[in-house]
């Protein structure tokens, strides 16, 4: 799939500027491969000064909650990889099971929370907090953590500390300067409604990166607004500056109620982006896979 780059993110469509996700460091670092293997943790004890000590009850949601607040002085010198594995812990201890939707196409950052959160599956609370403590304190292993008034004055929100956030944090912009686009991702039918059969808008407007309104609702997951839209005659093989259609987007954010119901009105399964992609080969979705190949099997 073509790559994207940061300025792509929905606030950049909207002209409001770019927001800081506080759930993720903006070290400016990549998120790549971590030579730090987590191969070693499978018996999940804790290090440091706890070295061979397995923890339980009370005492480890202690050290659970303390290696949260020291997390927060190490978050410039962990690695993306390190802090993604940290993340999904966190998430595991405090919410449970992955329980929210893909975040959307743009939002890179948030679908490498979303997939490390997701990946633990069932793991206990209890094996979550084991391994999230055991990580911190290989990160720190002389706990040479600020004082305790220090983190009081200077707490942050950090990708994986106390103070996580929702894995996908909207910007709030003031009603009039929000353009189309936003309207699109808030899901605001009635306004963009108004807009079409009022004639102020062209139904297949693009923005910057030429994504349409279409690309925009597939993108979030509106079914209803998708509908309104073919319903005005949107063009709906329409490509953006890297060749991807509605149908991409809405097959590798995995709406497989978009997905059959673009292709019901007509979108084309076969057309490839910039990088020579079809929608079905940027999906990890089996459902969508499925349907898209009855739409490009020989008839007959």
């Amino acid at each position: 799939m073509a790559s994207r780059s940061p300025s792509s993110s929905p606030d950049s469509a909207s002209g409001s500027g770019n927001v800081t996700d506080p759930a993720r460091p903006d070290t400016g670092e990549p998120l790549g491969s971590d030579s730090d293997s987590d191969g070693d943790l499978g018996q999940f004890y804790c290090g440091g000064a706890n070295s061979g000590v397995r923890l339980d009850g009370t005492e480890l949601e202690n050290a659970f909650e303390t290696a949260a607040e020291r997390l927060q002085d190490l978050v410039q010198t962990a690695s993306r990889e390190q802090l993604l594995y940290l993340y999904a812990r966190y998430k595991q201890v405090k919410t449970g099971k992955c329980n929210t939707g893909k975040p959307g196409f743009f939002d890179f950052e948030g679908q490498r929370k979303w997939q490390a959160w997701r990946a633990l599956e069932d793991m206990s609370v209890d094996q979550a907090m084991q391994e999230y403590v055991t990580k911190v304190d290989s990160l720190d292993p002389d706990n040479s953590w600020k004082s305790s008034e220090r983190r009081g004055s200077e707490r942050r929100t950090t990708f994986g500390g106390p103070a996580v956030s929702s894995l996908y944090q909207e910007e709030m912009i003031r009603e009039e300067d929000k353009n189309i686009f936003d309207y699109c991702r808030e899901n605001n039918i009635e306004h963009i409604t108004k807009a079409i059969n009022s004639k102020k808008v062209d139904i297949n407007i693009t923005d910057e990166e030429g994504r349409a309104m279409l690309h925009w609702s597939c993108d979030r997951g509106h079914k209803d607004l998708v509908s309104v839209l073919l319903l005005n005659k949107a063009d709906i093989n329409s490509q953006d500056n890297e060749g991807q259609t509605a149908l991409h987007y809405a097959s590798a954010c995995e709406f497989a109620d978009i997905v059959e119901l673009l292709l019901k009105a007509g979108a084309d399964p076969l057309i490839k982006d910039l990088e020579g992609s079809l929608p079905e080969e940027v999906t990890e979705s089996s459902t969508i896979s499925s349907l898209l190949r009855q739409y490009t099997a020989p008839k007959g």
